[in-house]
Formats: structure tokens, C-alpha cells, sequence
């Protein structure tokens, strides 16, 4: 029935499955293994304190770590229709351009360079306020101004500008260095995720997507791909779908080596110890694992400024009103309104990212401040060079993967993590958040020599969730697909999200993964032909 099988409906499937359809010629079908993105919760942006756990999400936890006092880390993982896309904070950045210039030399991937991506990130943009040479208007992916900004936000961002920081009105244009308010991925105060691309594409009748489905093995056949074998619901019923062209592997960081390695593509050995019989013997499948590692500063408040004052019921029933009536107000928040990239030393470009938050415990294994009302700085060394891996647990396909991020292996990676912190102090310690702060509640001020505060790093610091790498790409015979997104060895079989970075971006990874998706689906359609 189908040319193209895309397996994973999430920031990088539902792109490349709508811009696949175009062509009224191909057959095009989606596989997602979570639900349809029904939840309100999704849709308003400060809804995005629910999301990192409960349902939505993978509930996936890394391996002990070695280097973060052997914790097991949480690591959510989007479950449902528009993956990540459809459960992160919306902050919309893409990372510096020479980190795409890294990409295309020290990453051997000719070919996606800054300017050769760019315009795939206008491509994708409907900007709200930007336009010319960085930003694009007119795309699938609504990208805005906060509505409307707390209190708290205006006072982080003069409080970086009291530090030193220069005003930065776009963390995606020319320059990245400096304090500012987000913009996010929403458009009239609603979240704007990958599943724009489908809204688009739905009327079209040779677009199918299936949710609920779990792909299980990709069928490869005297080295071919053929087709997608998959799981519904909570049925162990094997279900199969053939691919006349190609199977488009875009089941994420985690997702994708698992489905390679399910499927006989991967380490030789690993793969025989589960019982798997070897197609393809890749040793760094899954391998090259890299994520930001965050560590947060909480805040206890001495009143009702955060958005911690909208958890007592009747206050929650004036936002909604206020959202319902006039779609502004907290509900319109995204809680992670203010950012900034700085140094973590002098005479080198900004490698640290941070993220205010308007409330504390906002994320799942965070708890709340004593008083109700907090707020949180986090902070991550944007250049992490500690790597780690995703391996199986078994053969059976509804087993979770190992996720071992090793995270602070690299000595440089913690003594940046706590430079970050120190940053994050001397930012709230400014004149304009003392009407605000009551007391710093972690680490609290006994923590404050190199030692204690590494500690805190390790004892404390969390994934970002911008997994990335485990299916890199490159010229190089080790790579695991080329520049073109091909699996090596494998014909008619790609993989397209973002697992094929060969190196983190220096910035959150949605908007990336969307250029990756972008591009990828010219380089099917069109032969690789850049769009103007």
C-alpha cells in the first residue's frame, strides 16, 4: 500500500511524513506509538509543568551514573503524537552558527554547514516579529513573543544586564551572546508543534497515520529494507507494513538505535548476546550518546509573584477565564520565559545556556520550595564532551533500552556545570530580583566552595532531554548513515531526527531536529536540491 513507511510520529516524523505527501504520486504512512496529541494540557503552553511525567512521556531512567553519585537520572522522553515537540517548554532556539559549520568539518558531514541549513530553518518558521535573512514567515512552525511576561522575567532579564550582559532581541540571529525573553514555538498563545505539519497535510488521501503503533523490527531482505513490523496498543499481535521505496526510521535519540538494533543493525557481539541475528554488523550504533546536563538553582520568594500562585484552585479558574476570554495571561506562558548565553570564561564563544523559570518544582523529581512560591535558575555547558550510549536490555521490543548518558566523565564538563551555577548566583544576587527573593532554598548558602558545589552538580543535576547522536552521520566508514541519511549497508532505509547529529547544538535541540527533517525530506523528494 505504501512507498514510504515513517516509523516514529514525532518532531522529526510528522515533517518528513506531510512534506513526503506533497507528491499526490506517493504513498505515505505514519507510525506512532503514542496517542493522538488530544490532552488540553499539550495545547496551552503552561501546561508544559505536566508534562514530564505522566503519560505522555517514556518513563525511561538512565543506568546508574558513575559520575553523579551513581544516581538513576529520569529521563522523559515524548510518548504521543509530535514526540518532544509536543511536551517541552517551546523554547525555540537553534544553537550558533559555527556549531552547523562544526558539523560540515569537524563532524566529516559536507553538507550541512550553517548555510546550508539555514534555509531549512526558514523553511519551517512563521514568525511573529522576525523576518529577513535568519527567520522565516509563512512556515508550518508558529514562532512568537511571550504574550504576557511575569514580573519575575523582567526582572532576570535586567538582572543579567546588571551583571554585564549585553540585551540580546534574538538568540537566532547574527549573534547568540547575551540575556533576552525567549521566543517559543506557539502561535496566539498556543503551543505550535510538529503536528502543525500534519494539520496541513490531513486532507490529503495518500497520507495515513496509525497511532498507538509500536514499531518493532524493520524486514530487511537481501539487504534491503522492505518494510515495518509493529505492535498496536497492548496487543502482542505482530502487525506488518511494506515499503515499495524506503522505511524512515524517526523514532529519536533512543528510539532509533534501539529499532536498528531490534532489527539486526548494530554492535555484532551486543546483538548476539540478545539472541539477534546480525544483518548489519555497525559498532556505533547507539553509541555517541550526548546530552546537556542542567543544574538548577531554586529560589524560595517573599510573595505570590511566580506562577506557583496560580496552583491554589480559585486563582487557577481566573487564568482560565483570563485565557478562555482574551488568550492571554499565565495559561499563555511557557513558565521558561527568560534565557541567556554567557561564557563559562573569558575569550571564547558563549558555551552556557540558562533558563529562567517562574515557579520551583516545576519539573517531575523536583520538588516545591517551603513557602509555595519559587522560582529557578538552570544552567548547561552547551558543549558537553562526555559520551555515552543505548544499548538493549533484551530482545524483546517492549523491554526499555540502557540509557547510559555519562554525564561529568570529562573533567571539563563539571567545572563548566559549576561555573554555570556561580553565574546563575551572581545573576539573582542583582539589585532588581531583591524585592522578589526571600532566600536561595538549593543549594542553599553553605554550598559554596569548587568542592561543596560539585558535589551539588553531581548530587543534583538532571538531562535537559536533547539526547542526540546515537546514529551519527558522516562520510566516515564508521559512521551509521551518511550525509544523505542513508543507514550504510542497508538500501532503502534512513534515519532522520535527532540521533544522526554527529555533535550536540549548542542550544535546545526541537528547532534542529526540524531543519534535519526538512532537509531530509528534499533530499527523498528532490534529490538533495536546497530550497530558496
Amino acid at each position: 500500500m505504501f512507498d514510504y513507511v515513517v516509523v516514529g510520529g514525532g518532531a522529526a516524523g510528522c515533517v518528513v511524513a506531510a512534506r513526503l505527501s506533497e507528491d499526490e504520486t506517493v504513498r505515505v504512512l505514519l507510525l506512532e506509538a503514542g496517542p493522538r496529541d488530544t490532552n488540553p494540557y499539550i495545547h496551552m503552553p503552561v501546561g508544559f509543568y505536566k508534562m514530564t511525567g505522566g503519560p505522555l512521556v517514556w518513563s525511561y531512567a538512565t543506568s546508574p551514573q558513575p559520575h553523579a553519585n551513581n544516581r538513576k537520572i529520569p529521563y522523559a522522553q515524548g510518548h504521543v503524537l509530535g514526540g518532544g515537540s509536543s511536551v517541552n517548554a517551546m523554547v525555540l532556539t537553534r544553537g550558533q552558527p559555527a556549531s552547523y559549520d562544526d558539523w560540515a568539518t569537524a563532524g566529516n558531514c559536507p553538507g550541512w554547514s550553517w548555510n546550508d541549513v539555514l534555509p531549512y530553518f526558514r523553511k519551517a518558521e512563521d514568525n511573529d516579529r522576525l523576518s529577513g535573512p535568519y527567520h522565516g514567515v509563512g512556515g508550518p512552525i508558529g514562532v512568537s513573543d511571550l504574550i504576557t511576561p511575569t514580573v519575575l522575567s523582567h526582572a532576570f532579564v535586567r538582572a543579567c544586564q546588571e551583571m554585564g550582559m549585553p540585551y540580546n532581541p534574538d538568540f537566532n540571529g547574527p549573534v547568540q551572546e547575551g540575556c533576552g525573553f525567549y521566543q517559543t514555538n506557539t502561535r496566539r498563545g498556543r503551543r505550535s508543534s510538529s503536528v502543525e505539519y500534519l494539520k496541513i497535510a490531513r486532507r490529503r488521501s495518500n497520507l495515513t497515520v496509525r497511532t498507538g503503533c509500536l514499531g518493532t523490527k524493520i524486514r530487511i531482505e537481501n539487504g534491503r529494507a522492505v518494510g515495518v513490523e509493529y505492535v498496536r496498543g497492548t496487543s502482542k499481535r505482530v502487525y506488518y507494513e511494506p515499503a515499495d521505496r524506503e522505511v524512515l526510521v524517526s523514532a529519536g535519540a533512543i528510539g532509533s538505535p534501539k529499532l536498528l538494533m531490534l532489527s539486526g543493525i548494530g554492535p555484532a557481539a551486543e546483538l548476539r548476546g540478545n539472541g539477534i541475528s546480525v544483518v548489519a554488523d555497525r559498532a556505533g550504533v547507539g553509541r555517541n550518546l550526548q546530552d546537556h546536563y542542567d543544574v538548577d538553582v531554586i529560589y524560595d520568594l517573599n510573595g505570590p509573584f511566580s506562577l506557583d500562585h496560580y496552583s491554589k484552585p480559585h486563582w487557577m479558574l481566573w487564568a482560565g477565564f483570563e485565557y478562555l476570554l482574551f488568550h492571554k495571561g499565565p495559561v499563555t506562558s511557557n513558565v521558561v520565559e527568560g534565557g541567556a548565553f554567557w561564557h563559562s570564561r573569558p575569550g571564547i564563544a558563549p558555551d552556557l545556556q540558562f533558563h529562567f523559570l517562574n515557579g520551583a518544582g516545576v519539573e517531575a523529581g523536583i520538588a516545591p520550595v517551603p513557602s509555595g512560591n519559587g522560582c529557578t535558575m538552570n544552567s548547561y555547558f552547551l558543549r558537553p564532551q562526555s559520551r555515552g550510549s543505548v544499548t538493549l536490555r533484551s530482545s524483546d521490543p517492549l523491554a526499555k533500552p540502557v540509557i547510559d548518558t555519562n554525564y561529568l566523565a570529562e573533567p571539563g564538563d563539571i567545572k563548566a556545570s559549576v561555573e554555570g551555577m556561580r553565574v546563575s548566583r551572581e545573576i539573582m544576587a542583582q539589585a532588581s530580583f531583591k524585592p522578589f527573593i526571600k532566600a536561595e532554598h538549593l543549594p542553599g548558602p553553605r554550598v559554596q566552595s569548587q568542592a561543596e558545589c560539585e558535589e551539588y552538580a553531581r548530587q543534583y543535576g538532571r538531562t535537559s532531554y536533547h539526547p542526540v547522536g546515537t546514529c551519527r552521520m558522516g562520510v566516515d566508514t564508521d559512521s551509521i548513515v551518511d550525509t544523505d541519511l542513508r543507514v550504510r549497508e542497508i538500501a532503502g532505509l534512513r534515519v532522520i531526527d535527532s540521533s544522526v547529529m554527529p555533535i550536540l547544538t549548542t542550544s535546545n535541540t526541537f528547532f534542529p531536529t526540524v531543519m534535519i527533517a526538512e532537509k531530509a525530506s528534499d533530499l527523498i523528494a528532490h534529490g538533495g536540491v536546497t530550497v530558496k
